[in-house]
Order: C-alpha cells, then sequence, then structure tokens
C-alpha cells in the first residue's frame, strides 16, 4: 500500500483538471489515427508580452522530454498553435524532429502557426487545416522590424538621393537610425530562412514532384515577400495556402479528426487561460513539459 508521500506524488504527476481532460482527448486522437501525437501550444494570446511564448531554445528540452520511448515508425502527429520565434530554434527544432521521424510528420493547425510555426509546418509532409486555421508570412524580422522592410527602405532612399541629391537631407536622420551593419545582417536573414524552408520542401513535402524546384521556389516567393503580403501578422487561410502550393489537407474532410483535433485545442486553450502555463509540450502518453509563470512543470501519466 502506498504511503501519505507517494499518494501525494501520485496526485501531483495526475496533473490538474485542465491535464485530464486534455490528455483524454489526446489519446482519443492516437487511437483514430494510430500515430504519435504531440501538441506544441504557446499562450501568447492569453499571455501577451509573456518571456518564452515564442519559439526559442529551450522548447527543445521539451521535445526531448516528449518524444523518448516514442515508437520512430508510427510517425508524428504535430499540432501546432504558435506566434513563431527564433530562426535558428526552429532550424534546430525541424533539424531534432526530422532526425527522430524523417520526413513521416505530419503538421495539424487548429488555429494559428504564424512566421516561424509556419517554417516548421512547411517542414511536414503535409499540413492539416480547418476553414479557421491560418498560417503567416515567414519574412524574418529584427526587433519587430521586417527584414524585406529595411533593405527595401536603404534601397527606395539610394535610389531617390541618386536621382535627385538634395534628398539626401530628408533621407539622412532615417537612415542614422540604423546600424552601419544592419542591412547585410537582414539580408543574411532572409537568405537564411529562404534555404531553410526551401530546403525542407523540396526533401519532404515536395518530394518526388518533378516540379518540386519551382513549386518551392514559389512558395517562397508567397510566403516570404514582405512587399506582397503587406503585414507579417498577415493571416493566409487553408485555400490561399493550398493554392501557392502547400500540401494542404482539408480538416473537414475527415469529421471524426476533425471533433477530436478541435477538442483537444479547446482543452489546451482553457489550460492556457486558467491557469499559470503559457506553453504545454505533451504527447499523447500524458508526457509533459509544460512552461507557467512561476516554473517548468514536468508530467507524465
Amino acid at each position: 500500500m502506498p504511503n501519505w508521500n507517494e499518494i501525494l506524488d501520485e496526485i501531483r504527476v495526475s496533473g490538474s483538471t485542465h491535464d485530464i481532460i486534455r490528455r483524454k482527448y489526446l489519446k482519443k486522437l492516437q487511437n483514430y489515427t494510430g500515430r504519435n501525437v504531440i501538441i506544441y501550444y504557446s499562450g501568447w494570446l492569453q499571455k501577451p508580452g509573456t518571456n518564452g511564448v515564442q519559439v526559442n531554445d529551450a522548447d527543445k528540452n521539451g521535445f526531448m522530454t516528449v518524444t523518448h520511448k516514442l515508437k520512430r515508425d508510427k510517425g508524428l502527429d504535430l499540432i501546432l498553435h504558435t506566434p513563431g520565434g527564433e530562426t535558428a530554434a526552429t532550424e534546430s527544432l525541424v533539424d531534432y524532429l526530422r532526425s527522430m521521424w524523417g520526413t513521416d510528420i505530419r503538421a495539424i493547425i487548429p488555429q494559428l502557426a504564424m512566421s516561424a510555426g509556419t517554417m516548421i509546418a512547411c517542414s511536414c509532409k503535409e499540413i492539416i487545416m480547418g476553414k479557421q486555421s491560418s498560417l503567416g508570412p515567414i519574412d524574418p524580422q529584427f526587433q519587430g522590424i521586417p527584414a524585406h522592410g529595411i533593405v527595401e527602405e536603404f534601397v527606395r532612399a539610394h535610389r531617390e538621393i541618386r536621382a535627385d541629391p538634395s534628398k539626401a537631407a530628408v533621407w539622412q536622420p532615417i537612415i542614422a537610425k540604423y546600424n552601419p551593419t544592419l542591412v547585410g545582417e537582414c539580408e543574411k536573414a532572409i537568405d537564411w530562412s529562404n534555404q531553410m524552408v526551401e530546403d525542407w520542401l523540396i526533401t519532404g513535402m515536395l518530394h518526388g514532384d518533378p516540379d518540386r524546384n519551382t513549386k518551392a521556389a514559389n512558395v517562397l516567393e508567397e510566403l516570404g515577400n514582405h512587399a506582397l503580403n503587406k503585414s507579417h501578422a498577415r493571416h493566409l487561410s487553408a485555400e490561399k495556402c493550398h493554392d501557392i502550393g502547400l500540401n494542404v489537407v482539408k480538416l473537414e474532410a475527415d469529421p471524426r479528426l476533425q471533433d477530436t483535433v478541435l477538442s483537444i485545442h479547446h482543452a489546451c486553450i482553457h489550460t492556457l487561460t486558467a491557469t499559470n502555463a503559457f506553453k504545454i509540450i505533451e504527447n499523447h502518453n500524458g508526457i509533459a513539459f509544460i512552461q507557467s509563470e512561476q516554473q517548468v512543470i514536468l508530467q507524465r501519466a
């Protein structure tokens, strides 16, 4: 018979009511698809301004925790809800996931996977989206300013001053606010993001397609062109993502899948709203790496 402390440990491990409900639907999804399931949920909408809500290197610890002991031959369904984040962390995370499951990864987007979240989705073999789902542009940002926008501003300044030297007085205070090396860093960041996503598309989603290079270039033009998208916060629907060449599968095509995925989504949002948690990384076995405003909580089923 377990003693007092052992019972207390069992209660702590079991988690809150939110955890129990969330895990119920995660297991239900895994039972239906037969595939591994991992959720990657950020509470940036519930807790704006919280440090750590974006994709960062600390997330690797979470994915290592929830990936441990999962069967590699079952593939992975990765449920994403994130505003994006650091390019380097995104690259490292995708490299890790592919080292575990190769390209047998499906991205499921119940609502939003923006910026680096879109890049992660592009690394998968297909993207499952509903009518309410959105991806976003992948143009890199520098302290909230689009890298493309900075380069465009310098190009415009050069063009206008060359045509009319008197405009130098107008442009000088604008250009002076930027670090001398910023344009070069922006250009490198743009090239880095584009090269990563192009490689992931060609080796994953578009693998085997004889026109994969052209299709990948078209996707990058649509997702990476700040001048085309107007805003880094632009929401791109499932229909739009399909039209630009991504392998998008309609969530509504499988009502049972839709029902279970949206149940998981609602359970996650309730958790992020009602608790101190701001990021949840969890698998279908209830193994979780939950970051809260007070601490990191490791939980097992």
